[in-house]
């Protein structure tokens, strides 16, 4: 569902005068990367010893969530040298949305991983330059934990033989039969097939290149903010939706900023636009959003290059020799085993971060806990905050939350509470009680309660190895406007006995419509589609199920996710500022509550790795400044940059 990943814009495109640093420091990020809060993340975290030296090494910390965010937070704190830090999980397994499933549960011949949650990740590396020099934390922790990782195969990039286009029941060629319309872009720059198609991508081409040229140029300089904030200013209260249909600027007037015009396309254009996007999936669920989401996605930076994690591997697929790869299960603190590590797929960046060791301590934090017999609770549900009068934190949780008839609640007081849940599971789970308006302002309150959760539904399967590499006739990626909407084969290693398909993948009401089938039903209905619509191309005439075991098909839907209640977290137009405030929280007022928002669910990135990392930073920053921390590299609260909202 990306745009403007079938080239490496944006960061192919920059002055390539401009290669040092801005004025602001050696903390200011570079070009490409998030826009709000203009900060090198990695440069403070991959120092010899961390973030900081903790001056209060037995600050009591409380983590609620084992996803990539809470692990995160809570490495990056040991590194640190807090040693009293409690990470608590609702499920029996970490990584939260990363959810890797190698193999299906009739599978006994592969680890091919089918990736249900997030798959495919931006490393903010410019053009040219190798994924893990990229300046971000993903691309630090792929670095340091040696994941593997491939160019992903994104419909209508360079990284498949050939992506199949077929919308309007195969009428857009304009031939007197059904064509699935063939574009095949082996250079990365080559335009979309057909008339129709070009001018739509003409079209965002100019106002995407248009816009990223001038941000390039200001990115990290001391006007970045206020042009941030002019952007922020033109376009919050829009939708993407009008942003298409907005007309188109000619050029930019240095006086108005913040204003590109919009993409100048007719109602046919977008409505092409709303089913294909660029031709790498549709961006339909996405047109009533605000629009600063999409441009955030496009220009800065998350669309670019994006990569699939292969896993902890070698070049022949296997595991790297890593903790606990061989044992036979893995136990929390309180003897309840849990998913053990296999390194495979994007969940060995969770695995990695639990059970790596690390460079400050030569134990990781997992060990941690094991020496200590404390620190690590997996089936707990956290069922209250209770802020109490000595300023402690008291966090209720039931043990064994999978098992009624074996349920306990349970209690424990922390100085500092990091919460990383979804906000939906915040609102429907968890009472916060005695937080004065000091401490959680309603206008805080009503903007994670009022946050909008999409739903996303993902149909992968095994897929033979002959489809890549002997079919020639079939797209090795397909975008439609059919009920399925984007298909993606790709293949992993060629060690591995079957490649993957992921055979149908919706967002919004393009998932939540396929929610009354049930799984089997669903993949059958989708193999039939997928069949009809290539038989029905006078073009392909060939069905691709014989290629796809269906019978051992996973489906995931992660609006009925009771870990998650959602996919992302979206905003609407008009509601931006109520998004940035949330991270705003941590500054403000997380030193008098002790509570501390942290993750994708406090960020305006949805459905991405990064802010999660960058959240999880956020709240160790913020502790560690509270503590009296002393940090490293020269580093101070006065070098990390304000979040603006408009007041």
């Amino acid at each position: 569902m990306t745009i403007g990943s079938s080239y490496n814009h944006p960061s192919s495109i920059i002055n390539t005068t401009r290669t040092q640093r801005s004025t602001n420091g050696k903390w200011a990020a570079r070009f490409p990367n998030p826009p709000d809060l203009c900060f090198d993340y990695r440069a403070l975290v991959e120092q010899e010893n961390g973030i900081a030296k903790a001056a209060d090494p037995h600050h009591k910390i409380s983590i609620i969530g084992a996803g990539v965010t809470g692990l995160t937070a809570a490495r990056e704190l040991y590194r640190c040298g807090f040693t009293d830090i409690t990470l608590i999980e609702q499920s029996r397994r970490i990584g939260g949305r990363h959810l890797t499933v190698a193999g299906s549960a009739n599978s006994t011949t592969s680890h091919t991983p089918f990736e249900m949650g997030a798959m495919r990740m931006p490393f903010f590396n410019r053009a040219g330059e190798p994924p893990k020099e990229g300046r971000s934390l993903m691309a630090y922790y792929a670095n340091a934990f040696d994941l593997e990782c491939s160019d992903f195969a994104n419909p209508g990039s360079q990284w498949v033989t050939s992506t199949g286009i077929y919308l309007r029941e195969g009428s857009m060629g304009g031939g007197s039969t059904p064509q699935m319309l063939i574009w095949k872009n082996a250079d990365g720059q080559t335009p979309p097939p057909g008339a129709d198609l070009q001018r739509v991508y003409a079209k965002w081409k100019a106002f995407a290149d248009h816009m990223t040229r001038h941000v390039a140029e200001v990115f990290a300089s001391q006007a970045w903010e206020a042009m941030w904030a002019a952007i922020v200013e033109k376009y919050q209260g829009v939708s993407f939706r009008d942003l298409v249909s907005m007309p188109a600027l000619q050029a930019w007037d240095e006086r108005l900023p913040g204003d590109f015009g919009g993409m100048g396309m007719s109602a046919e254009e977008s409505a092409i636009f709303y089913a294909i996007g660029i031709g790498d999936g549709s961006w339909g669920a996405f047109y009533d959003v605000c629009s600063l989401y999409p441009l955030r996605t496009a220009i800065f930076g998350f669309s670019s290059q994006l990569q699939l994690i292969l896993g902890r591997v070698d070049s022949m697929g296997d595991p790297l020799d890593s903790p606990y790869l061989h044992d036979e299960a893995v136990f929390d603190s309180k003897g309840l085993s849990f998913d053990r590590p296999r390194y495979i797929g994007l969940a060995a960046l969770d695995e990695c971060l639990l059970f790596m060791k690390t460079a400050e301590t030569g134990k990781s934090f997992y060990e941690h806990c094991g020496e200590r017999n404390n620190g690590l609770l997996t089936d707990s549900s956290v069922t209250k905050l209770q802020k109490l009068a000595n300023r402690k934190t008291r966090v209720y949780y039931n043990w064994k939350h999978s098992q009624p008839e074996h349920t306990q609640e349970h209690f424990d007081d922390f100085d500092s509470v990091i919460m990383t849940l979804p906000s939906w599971l915040i609102e429907t789970r968890i009472l916060l009680e005695n937080f004065t308006r000091e401490m959680l302002p309603l206008e805080t309150i009503n903007a994670y309660k009022t946050a909008h959760w999409e739903t996303s539904c993902k149909v992968f399967a095994p897929l033979k190895k002959s489809f890549l590499s002997k079919n020639t006739n079939i797209p090795q990626a397909i975008v439609t406007d059919s009920f399925i909407h984007d298909v993606y084969t790709y293949r992993y290693n060629a060690n591995y006995s079957y490649d993957c398909i992921l055979l149908s993948y919706t967002w919004e009401d393009d998932a939540t419509k396929l929610a009354s089938f049930s799984d089997k039903e669903l993949v059958d209905k989708c193999a039939k589609e997928l069949d009809r619509i290539l038989m029905n191309s006078a073009n392909i005439q060939e069905k691709i199920s014989p290629y796809i075991g269906l019978d051992q098909a996973v489906v995931h839907r992660w609006m009925t996710d009771k870990n998650a209640l959602g996919c992302a977290k979206l905003y609407r137009a008009g509601t931006y500022y109520n998004a940035v405030s949330l991270m705003k929280y941590n500054r403000d007022f997380g030193h008098v509550s002790g509570l501390y928002f942290s993750g994708e669910s406090f960020s305006v990135d949805a459905g991405w790795t990064e802010p999660c990392f960058r959240g999880a930073i956020d709240a160790v920053i913020h502790i560690c400044n509270k503590t009296g921390a002393a940090f490293h590299g020269g580093f101070s609260l006065s070098d990390y940059p304000h979040y603006n909202v408009r007041t």
